[in-house]
């Protein structure tokens, strides 16, 4: 499905047909370790789960060029653990089977991702621009100069979801958003964490200084065994949102 012309949903991914760039985020490789050490019993089956979706997502694909990861590729902010240094690398490893060059753009996470990246001479950016297309984490505003000429602004970041009720039975999904920021289109891209859904943009206050205000008139795009448009936020305002 194509949430603009050019730039098609797959699965939790987005893809840049002409440029055939795919791009992820949010994988926050590690988020088990962190919790079993805060004492809470998590089971890492993360990774595995991963690399099966994102095996999938690729063979979706006509063609991979170049690989973004829009931030949070790990998960511990001031260290790199033992689950972080070996699934990140194992990651960095199977995505460059399928494609010329993977760029990292830095998230809020990634304050200690210089040693992984130099061990793979991967890329380490702040935001990347694609013609008039900005990729950027979400976690702050880049300087006006560097939105110059940009019509469509790509974030992760906030882990967008939300909660379908039928009757007294709800369930959370994860979701794309697409809305207006200023003058320009802004896409917000669900994390590649399996382990949680993410944000649930009809209760929880966000996160992201792009999704300050309303957001009725954003648009929402389900991810479940398929991609589903579920029209305008506001038609879920039976509680409130923001």
């Amino acid at each position: 499905m194509e949430i603009i012309k050019g730039i098609e949903i797959i699965d939790l991914a987005l893809y840049l047909k002409k440029k055939k760039i795919l791009i992820l985020a949010d994988t926050h490789i590690g988020y088990e370790e962190s919790l079993n050490k805060q004492g809470i019993l998590m089971p890492r089956f993360q990774f595995k789960e991963i690399i099966e979706r994102l095996e999938k997502i690729i063979k979706q694909t006509a063609k991979v060029d170049k690989i973004i990861i829009n931030g949070d590729i790990k998960h511990e902010f001031g260290t790199i653990s033992e689950q972080e240094w070996r699934h990140t690398l194992r990651l960095l490893d199977f995505l460059g089977k399928y494609c010329n060059e993977i760029i990292l753009v830095k998230g809020n996470h990634d304050k200690i991702l210089g040693p992984i990246a130099e061990k793979r001479k991967v890329k380490t950016v702040e935001e990347y621009k694609v013609g008039d297309i900005l990729i950027v984490h979400g976690n702050k505003i880049p300087e006006e100069e560097r939105l110059k000429g940009i019509k469509t602004i790509i974030i992760g970041h906030e882990h967008p979801a939300i909660s379908i009720k039928e009757g007294v039975r709800a369930e959370v999904f994860k979701c794309f958003l697409k809305g207006k920021w200023k003058d320009k289109t802004l896409i917000v891209q669900p994390s590649l964490n399996l382990v949680t859904e993410g944000t649930d943009i009809s209760k929880e206050r966000l996160l992201s200084p792009f999704l300050k205000g309303d957001l009725g008139s954003f648009e929402c795009f389900i991810v479940a065994d398929e991609v589903y448009g579920f029209g305008k936020l506001k038609k879920f305002r039976q509680h409130r949102m923001y």
